[in-house]
């Protein structure tokens, strides 16, 4: 009888992440419908400019540096976005490899991001939005570049926050004032 290698522990964690996904994208074929949600996030600052973010059971506080007029009482918004960007495609990546039988040793994800830091201030001409943002990925992997070229290219059309970031979309604003308490 002929020994079977035991599992990597990187195997054991592509095979949990593939039968996951397996079962979730099974529901969602069921009833598309179902798939759609909202997802809540507030954040509120009271004095100075600490704004503490909450979602669900999660939470995380922003701030600006001393040079700003903050605290630097957590990271900026700005490193929470490309933060997401990062965690969002390194994830979507991974996800994708796992459930199409690829080996990924590694997903590196490095966000770079030009400003016109005067337009925060209404200085100048220039946009506040990014001038420019660059994703760079890299993968190590044995398998053929190729093949992990074409998931990639996959993978970026299916990413939430990638895609958020590429094309436009709808985004609205409301506001309420209310009376401060006094």
């Amino acid at each position: 009888m002929k020994d079977i290698p035991a599992r990597t522990a990187q195997q054991e964690a592509d095979a949990r992440i593939r039968e996951a996904q397996s079962r979730v994208i099974a529901r969602m074929e069921a009833d598309l419908s179902a798939a759609r949600s909202t997802i809540v996030t507030t954040g509120e600052i009271g004095e100075g400019l600490a704004c503490q973010v909450q979602q669900g059971r999660f939470s995380a506080v922003l701030d600006l540096g001393p040079g700003m007029g903050g605290t630097a009482a957590g990271p900026s918004p700005g490193f929470h976005a490309r933060a997401a960007i990062c965690g969002c495609v390194a994830i979507q990546v991974k996800m994708l490899a796992a459930r199409e039988g690829l080996a990924f040793d590694r997903v590196l994800v490095t966000v770079e991001t030009d400003f016109d830091d005067a337009a925060l201030f209404g200085l100048g001409d220039g946009p506040a939005a990014p001038l420019e943002t660059r994703v760079a990925i890299a993968i190590d992997s044995a398998e053929d570049s190729d093949r992990i070229e074409a998931l990639v290219d996959r993978a970026l059309e299916m990413d939430p926050w990638y895609m958020a970031l590429r094309d436009r979309q709808r985004v609205r604003s409301t506001l309420s004032v209310r009376p401060a308490a006094g």
